[in-house]
């Protein structure tokens, strides 16, 4: 019976407890409606806007003012009102625990204190820009007031720098006159916004003044003085060149000096005009032509000096490697009686001769040229480095190939002298295994000494022919090489395996008596070593000793490196 108390008191006191809970929650929310409410109402606007009072309070400025304090009028005296009223049956909910209202309650608070920050904020910004835009305009007009005044001196003073353009100047300054009537007049009526417009637009023409001003007698300058004087100076320089008996023709100077005097005249114009930046980047790009001018003449000069120094001594460079050419040519018919020569070796000066005839012609045509006249000093000097660049490649082949062909002889003497060396120590080989007192050689030893004779042999019959191809004889004697080399050391090898055969046998012996296994091995390496095969014998022996006494092979081999 009491169970049945229990639990509803329980549900009961979970209900309450919740409820309580969201009463909590709501009178939270209340409070910080209630704070940002505060915030708002507290902000000082009115004396904000009464910043504005320092203005001109007419047209504009006057207009924006009524709206600014009729607005904060109506949320200070209408909207703030609605939410005090909002937040008390807000209240009024919630302590009759009617949630579901209080948070659509709360919500239209919370949408209407929004909707009164943001006449706030855009009241003062508004403000704020009206304010900011009377003071930059105040400067930056007095920036530009100056400026004007000072361009306007500038121009008066020195007419003669700006030349032509002096009256389209002057047009350019008179039409900052109504600008700043305009400025005055709206500032006065207190459009300190639309003065605002006037003020940029007159900087971006207050740049435009400044660069025509600073630019402007330094490119008449380029145009009337300094491009023409440039131009003169080449004419002079090209007459004089051709009196030299320079050909320019190929450059086709004049006309080009033609066409850049009559840009002059184009960019005079357009500076008439004051288009200053088309006029800047093509004079730039004319002087360019103008250095190009200067450098291609120049480079004729250069030419004629590397061609009158050079011609001679190149044409003296082509004979004499004509004659060295012919001189290595008749070497090689001489030398090829005796030697083989390498087939690229062998067509080489016969090749080498071909190119030197055309190289001939071509200097050939270049001397008529010379005598008469008619061409440019550059193309002779290109030809002529062409025709050095060629003798030089020539002349270290054949350097080369007369090189070849002087050590061939020597080469051929390495070659036997080194097969007298390699039969020497074929034969000291050989006589160590017979003095070696050995029971004998076997066959694999044999048949290693018949191959070392038989490249040696080969290579003594490469050397009896006729002509005589180094290559071959050289390749079969490095084969020699190898393959003595390889004999002497597998005869020292087989030498060493033997002494040492020997010595474990006779390490051994002391344990024969007392070890018959030991005994049988060891008959086994004699028996072994009597067939010649030394390796195995010295396996088996070395196997026995270590059997019974285990570092036995390591003093017999410290012993004999004693005794050798």
């Amino acid at each position: 019976m009491v169970k049945y108390f229990i639990i509803p008191i329980i549900v009961l006191l979970v209900l309450v407890t919740i409820a309580f809970l969201f009463r909590r929650k709501h009178i939270s929310e209340i409070n910080k409606l209630e704070h940002e409410k505060m915030q708002i109402q507290n902000k000082p606007i009115f004396e904000e806007m009464m910043k504005v009072k320092q203005l001109n309070m007419t047209g504009e400025t006057e207009e924006k003012f009524e709206r600014w304090r009729n607005e904060w009028t109506e949320v200070v005296d209408v909207h703030m009102p609605k939410i005090d009223s909002l937040l008390f049956d807000a209240e009024d909910m919630i302590d009759r625990f009617r949630f579901k209202k209080a948070t659509a309650t709360e919500k239209e608070i919370q949408e209407k204190i929004r909707d009164c920050d943001k006449r706030k904020n855009d009241i003062l910004d508004e403000l704020n820009e009206l304010i900011g835009s009377e003071e930059k305009n105040r400067i930056e007009m007095e920036n530009l007031r100056e400026q004007y005044r000072l361009a306007r001196k500038s121009i008066l003073a020195h007419q003669h720098s700006y030349g032509m353009t002096v009256v389209p100047l002057e047009k350019e300054l008179e039409s900052f006159t109504p600008k700043f009537e305009e400025y005055d007049e709206l500032t006065a009526n207190g459009n300190y916004l639309l003065a605002r417009e006037i003020v940029i637009t007159l900087s971006a023409k207050g740049e435009r003044l400044s660069t025509l001003i600073h630019e402007i007698p330094s490119l008449l300058t380029e145009l009337q003085n300094k491009m023409p004087a440039s131009i003169r100076e080449l004419r002079i320089g090209i007459k004089g060149m051709e009196e030299q008996f320079y050909n320019l023709a190929h450059l086709d100077l004049q006309n080009q000096l033609d066409e850049i005097e009559d840009g002059i005249g184009e960019q005079l114009t357009r500076l008439a005009q004051l288009d200053i930046d088309t006029v800047r980047q093509n004079v730039m790009d004319m002087n360019d032509r103008i250095d190009t001018f200067y450098d291609s003449l120049e480079k004729e000069v250069n030419a004629k000096h590397y061609v009158d120094f050079h011609f001679v001594e190149i044409e003296e460079a082509l004979n004499a490697i004509i004659q060295l050419t012919r001189e290595t040519s008749d070497e090689a018919v001489y030398v090829q009686q005796s030697y083989r020569l390498d087939e690229k070796e062998a067509k080489l000066p016969q090749a080498s001769l071909k190119r030197l005839e055309t190289i001939q012609n071509r200097h050939d045509t270049l001397k008529i040229m010379m005598e008469e006249e008619d061409s440019a000093y550059s193309y002779i000097q290109t030809e002529l480095k062409g025709i050095s660049d060629e003798l030089e490649e020539i002349a270290e082949e054949q350097e080369c190939l007369a090189n070849r062909m002087k050590n061939l002889r020597i080469d051929e003497n390495n070659v036997r002298n080194k097969l007298a060396d390699l039969a020497r120590e074929l034969q000291n080989a050989d006589r160590k295994l017979h003095r070696g007192n050995i029971p004998g050689i076997p066959d694999e030893m044999d048949a290693r000494l018949e191959e070392a004779e038989e490249q040696l042999f080969l290579v003594s019959q490469s050397l009896q022919e006729i002509p005589l191809n180094m290559s071959v004889a050289e390749s079969y004697l490095a084969n020699a090489q190898t393959v003595v080399k390889e004999v002497n050391e597998k005869v020292e090898e087989l030498l060493e395996n033997v002494m040492l055969v020997e010595r474990i046998i006779q390490y051994g012996n002391r344990y024969r008596a007392s070890n018959p296994e030991m005994h049988e091995r060891l008959l086994d390496a004699e028996e072994s070593f009597r067939q010649f095969r030394y390796a195995k014998a010295l396996e088996e022996a070395a196997t026995a000793v270590e059997a019974v006494e285990p570092g036995a092979m390591k003093r017999i081999e410290e012993m004999l490196k004693e005794q050798v």
